[in-house]
């Protein structure tokens, strides 16, 4: 990316840590990103003073890179976790479902024995309600690329040459 917003910026991205696991910042106003500066030791780095020099960003990008290789992802967690960082470990699915954070707001269900995600928006005076279990992989193959508009034949050849499942 180049923009502020699809990874240009160097405060907006998602970093590879020491253990081969990712940590996502996006941290945009300077309050958060004063933060982040501080968390990541490059508080008093000259360079990182000028935040919205988009012309530097890829030079402040490659730094950062740098620095998240140093740290395991928990070991950032550690470091920015209940600070005022726009941050969050990027975690697998096994991991999200038992992350503090989203077990204590309910982000995720169990209905016959499969873990996905829980009913959005959740309302505090109204509890979400799972209607059923999960569709299983290529259950609705067939009607939902006839729904996109793909041909019968089409379709079959998807299925036939496994760019789709059908169940």
């Amino acid at each position: 990316g180049e923009n502020l917003l699809d990874t240009g910026a160097h405060f907006y991205d998602v970093y590879r840590c020491a253990d081969g696991e990712y940590v996502s910042i996006g941290s945009i106003e300077p309050q958060f990103y004063a933060e982040l500066l501080v968390r990541t030791g490059l508080d008093g780095d000259e360079q990182f003073a000028a935040q919205m020099d988009a012309s530097q960003w890829p030079a402040l990008k490659a730094r950062l890179n740098d620095v998240f290789a140093t740290k395991t992802r928990d070991e950032w967690c550690d470091l920015m976790e209940g600070t005022d960082v726009c941050f969050a470990p990027v975690l697998r699915m096994s991991e999200a479902a038992v992350h503090p954070h989203n077990v204590v707001r309910h982000t995720f269900v169990e209905l016959d024995g499969v873990t996905q995600p829980a009913p959005a928006p959740r309302f505090s005076r109204t509890a979400p309600v799972v209607s059923g279990p999960p569709a299983h992989p290529g259950q609705h193959t067939s009607a939902v690329l006839a729904d996109w508009g793909i041909d019968a034949d089409r379709v079959a050849e998807l299925i036939r040459t496994g760019a789709a499942v059908d169940a």
